[in-house]
């Protein structure tokens, strides 16, 4: 799995770092000079071993075709900066429900928004609806998360980022990759390293493309001869987002998901991504939308609970994949979904959240783990991140103990799995 980007939107989210793609250990930087302290590294690491990094560093990218000017604009005046370093390392401690997340990804003031951004920018947006075959709302959502419609793209100096992260090791081969990419970027013309900005993290512009998604999928829909996806235009940036959903089959007039009615005697256990079946063999099992219809065919779909029995259920269609490819968690890519409907004119989510469970945090998430794992149930990796895997051992978990297996991880199952 390749994370499209790392930008103000996954900063809501804060998946652990974990959640990244691992790359190959060719692309990893030289270690830091040993005998280094920690707080050392916070005020003198730039004078000594991010100097050494940067050296070896300057090898390998012209090594990869970047020309010897680029690096010297691109690296006058870089510094490591240790701040930098004090976000990445926070990410894995923020824990928030999908409630929660939602109450701000859908305010009433980022739909009123993205009314006056899509009435603004319409013919953009319908132009691109029209070449790309990505409905023009959800373009809009996904600007909405990223940046909130172009108001928040961040200023940070990517260059001196992405080489702070790479020097730093932890994730030292994803972020020499950005720096490569976004050194490229820079040679090709398309910004000036002083106005290459965005998150901490290397994402970039309205809709917070990595460098790397931007030299693969970043297009010049004005036609001025740059992919400007800076600039207070965000045509350039609107249309790589969409030309993104294209290439990984975005179908236009498919739903990313439907909320629906689940029958008293549905099966949580049934609510699996990997069980798809056409909206009329759910229909048939008395699974209908909030108006109590049968769910028109958009093509196979599986049952979603994001917030476990409790909450709101939904059947959720090939473009939810397609989503996920921006973001591969369930939050975003519903907020995202849920986002574009309202901007349609849509409804909020009908049914309420289980909002009296509150949010496990990483060190308890790690620790539910832990605890299946010692009871026999198939967890990969002790690593916090409640993904498919572990949600099918807590679902596994819950049919053992005689519990609802809806696979949603909270305090009472983690007392439960510790008693």
């Amino acid at each position: 799995m390749t994370y499209f980007k790392a930008g103000i939107a996954t900063l809501l989210l804060m998946l652990p770092p974990a959640a990244f793609a691992e790359l190959s250990s060719d692309l990893r930087p030289q270690p830091r000079p040993e005998g280094l302290q920690q707080t050392a590294l916070r005020v003198a690491v730039s004078d000594a071993g991010f100097r050494q990094w940067l050296t070896s560093f300057r090898s390998r990218a012209i090594s990869a075709g970047i020309h010897t000017r680029t690096l010297d604009a691109a690296f006058a005046g870089v510094r490591y900066d240790a701040g930098i370093i004090r976000l990445d390392r926070n990410q894995s401690e923020f824990s928030k429900q999908i409630w929660d997340y939602l109450d701000t990804a859908v305010s009433p003031t980022r739909v009123a928004n993205g009314r006056k951004a899509i009435s603004r920018h319409g013919a953009a947006l319908r132009g691109i609806e029209q070449r790309y075959g990505v409905d023009k709302e959800i373009v809009a959502a996904i600007w909405g998360l990223e940046s909130a419609y172009g108001a928040v793209r961040g200023d940070t100096p990517l260059i001196g980022a992405l080489a702070t992260l790479a020097y730093d090791g932890r994730r030292g081969a994803f972020f020499e990759e950005q720096l490569l990419a976004a050194l490229k970027i820079v040679q090709s013309g398309d910004v000036a390293p002083r106005t290459m900005t965005g998150s901490w993290a290397g994402a970039m512009g309205h809709t917070q493309f990595m460098p790397t998604s931007y030299l693969a999928h970043a297009v010049d829909y004005t036609g001025d001869g740059r992919r400007d996806i800076w600039s207070d235009d965000p045509a350039d940036a609107l249309a790589s987002t969409a030309a993104y959903l294209q290439h990984f089959g975005w179908q236009k007039g498919q739903p990313w998901g439907v909320e629906v009615r689940l029958p008293a005697s549905f099966d949580p256990a049934d609510a699996r991504r990997d069980n798809t079946r056409s909206p009329a063999a759910w229909a048939a099992e008395g699974i209908r939308d909030t108006a109590g219809r049968s769910v028109p065919n958009h093509g196979r779909a599986s049952i979603l609970l994001p917030g476990g029995a409790e909450g709101p259920a939904f059947m959720i269609f090939d473009n939810f994949e397609v989503l996920e490819r921006y973001n591969k968690a369930d939050a975003y890519v519903i907020g995202v979904g849920h986002l574009s409907d309202r901007l349609k004119g849509g409804p909020d989510i009908a049914a309420p959240w289980p909002r009296q469970h509150s949010a496990i945090s990483a060190p308890q998430r790690k620790a539910l783990q832990r605890h299946l794992k010692r009871r026999g149930f198939a967890v990969e990796k002790i690593d916090g991140i409640i993904g498919p895997n572990t949600i099918d051992a807590i679902r596994e978990f819950q049919k053992s103990a005689g519990l609802s297996a809806d696979g949603f991880p909270t305090h009472e199952l983690l007392e439960a799995l510790g008693s």
